[in-house]
């Protein structure tokens, strides 16, 4: 037998107050330590599903169940990475890895002890007693990821995190996500608009439509992990990125 999904969608929409629906009858599954990468137009509704997941933003209709709870119930299961790092300025990098371990009422020493021990894992363990200004962008978004790490989630949530780098550290960053993830072995659900990126990552990408989102298609990885330079040089990712490209261009044209 199968084994239940860690996360499941069922028919699920969401309208903010009076407005249009945003997400219409989107019903998917996840397993246990998939990559799940969601693609679409802007406006299809990719950052909302995300945070209906994180239990940020309540559902209209239908059904979410993390673990066979809502997201409200396993939030201390679910990290969310946001498209900016917003680290506080005043503090130095252990300090902000520590402020969601604060909250939550962990010690003094065992949040420096977890700090220090993602800091190592994201390779900025040097990094723990600078200050955000001194560090570069790339940096900046490594510890908005050990910050989420910190609180051993299930689940990591990534809203476009690396949108806003450069191409060449854009992709070593996806590279040290995937170290990393063999090491902590959570589920996760990436936002991107690169199609490479998501080919790159992913073992499941689902692609939106707009106007309200839904799931118009799920397109499937096999591409063998680890992942390297040598992946992204091989001929069946170019034929995979070429194709989830075409399919992405006729979602957004309406021509699918």
């Amino acid at each position: 037998m199968s084994a239940p999904p860690i996360v499941e969608f069922r028919a699920v929409a969401k309208r903010f107050g009076e407005g249009p629906l945003v997400l219409d009858g989107v019903s998917f599954g996840a397993q246990r330590g998939d990559f799940v990468s969601i693609i679409g137009p802007s406006g299809c509704g990719k950052s909302t599903l995300l945070r209906l997941l994180a239990g940020l933003s309540p559902i209209t209709a239908g059904e979410l169940r993390v673990e066979g709870r809502t997201p409200e119930a396993a939030a201390t299961d679910i990290a969310f990475v946001f498209q900016e790092p917003t680290l506080l300025p005043w503090l130095n990098v252990a300090h902000n890895v520590e402020i969601p371990q604060k909250l939550r009422g962990v010690p003094a020493t065992e949040r420096s002890a977890t700090s220090h021990r993602v800091l190592d894992l994201v390779r900025l363990g040097e990094k723990a007693r600078a200050y955000p200004r001194q560090l570069s962008g790339g940096q900046k978004m490594r510890v908005s990821i050990a910050r989420a790490l910190a609180l051993a989630p299930k689940i990591l949530l990534l809203d476009e995190p690396f949108g806003a780098l450069d191409e060449m550290t854009r992709e070593r960053l996806n590279e040290e996500l995937l170290a990393i993830r063999q090491q902590e072995a959570w589920t996760a659900f990436f936002v991107t608009h690169s199609v490479a990126e998501a080919v790159f990552l992913s073992n499941r990408i689902l692609v939106m439509s707009a106007n309200p989102g839904r799931l118009h298609t799920e397109i499937a990885v096999p591409l063998p992990y680890p992942r390297t330079l040598e992946t992204r040089l091989s001929p069946a990712f170019h034929e995979l990125v070429a194709r989830t490209s075409r399919l992405l261009r006729s979602v957004a044209d309406g021509a699918a």
